[in-house]
């Protein structure tokens, strides 16, 4: 044997020995990625809420978190609340986080819609991805006990005995609660001044501490007030027709004003999540919205719920944005 066949036999034993180890480590590599992707989620959850501790979101984004950890195997989530600018802050941090799963949050209309139709926002409905929406809480417009308010009859006629001088609190421009003010101005053609908060907490707690004179909130807000022994009393709610949650609250329709604002909460993440991630995501969170002890919970928390799957969500919120883009032509909220 030459000296060159023995090299080259050499040559090909390290070759076949080299791609020997190739094809292992590409068979090792292709069954470590379903392994992977089954192994979702490694790390805790983060779910943002764009509102303070306390108001509406927050309930609920609490109460549902243990059964979306239920449902994805026993993960961690980790409540994040990042109130300020009526949203914004908290939609943006869902929209800027990396798409991976771990960052995922509430968002909540009208404020997702119109915050960006009324100035540069620092997101946009694009950037967003809609899961699964839970609730749909309509508005309700609330005094204290004492006040001397027992209508929207009466709100109307003392606004306009006394123009400007009512004050009404919302959870910022823009919001379905400011929205609502701005409609009964409109109709019933009185001035009222707008005192915008953080957060349906801090609206809430300015009303029972006789700051506000009138806390424009949602539905679920103003029962658990009233369960909880609050000294508050609800005018009218903004919705086609009564809540079984609420019989004998009469609509602002019934009482003369054609006011329909109802608040969407559900779960979104970045745009750009991994689809299986994402299926993943969808198929628990609607597992814990629709889990019969979390159903209870709400309905006890007085949370009114509407599970809505990510296509349709999605459609509605383009819908809304149609339907804001309109209003602000003919009536600029800001």
């Amino acid at each position: 044997m030459t000296a060159a066949t023995r090299f080259l036999r050499m040559a090909g034993g390290r070759a076949a020995f080299l791609l020997g180890t190739a094809l292992a480590a590409l068979v090792l590599c292709t069954a470590a990625g379903p392994m992977a992707q089954a192994a979702y989620p490694e790390k805790p959850i983060t779910m943002i809420v764009a509102y303070g501790a306390g108001g509406s979101t927050d309930v609920t984004a609490r109460m549902l978190a243990p059964y979306i950890e239920r449902y994805l195997g026993g993960a961690r989530i980790v409540i994040l609340n990042r109130p300020g600018a009526g949203g914004e802050i908290g939609f943006a941090a869902i929209a800027d986080a990396v798409p991976d799963g771990y960052t995922i949050g509430f968002i909540n209309t009208p404020n997702l819609i119109t915050i960006p139709i009324e100035r540069q926002a620092r997101y946009g409905l694009d950037r967003l991805d809609p899961l699964v929406n839970i609730v749909d809480d309509p508005g309700v417009m609330t005094v204290s006990a004492d006040s001397p308010f027992r209508s929207v009859a009466d709100v109307v006629a003392n606004a306009k005995a006394n123009p400007r001088v009512l004050t009404v609190g919302s959870t910022g421009i823009g919001s379905d609660d400011h929205l609502a003010m701005l409609l009964l101005e409109r109709q019933a053609g009185v001035h009222l001044t707008h005192v915008p908060f953080p957060g349906s907490a801090e609206n809430y707690r300015a009303m029972l501490g006789r700051h506000i004179q009138i806390c424009d909130q949602n539905l679920g807000e103003g029962l658990r007030g009233i369960a909880g022994g609050d000294p508050v009393r609800m005018l009218g709610v903004m919705s086609r027709s009564r809540w079984d949650m609420a019989p004998d609250l009469p609509t602002f329709r019934e009482q003369g004003y054609a006011i329909d604002m109802v608040s969407m909460r559900g779960i979104g993440a970045p745009k750009g999540l991994p689809p299986e991630i994402r299926r993943t995501l969808i198929e628990a969170v609607t597992k814990a919205a629709m889990d019969p002890e979390f159903q209870a919970k709400a309905r006890e928390t007085f949370q009114p719920l509407r599970i809505v799957g990510p296509d349709a969500f999605a459609a509605e919120l383009k819908q809304l944005d149609g339907e804001f883009r309109s209003l602000w032509t003919e009536m600029p909220w800001k």
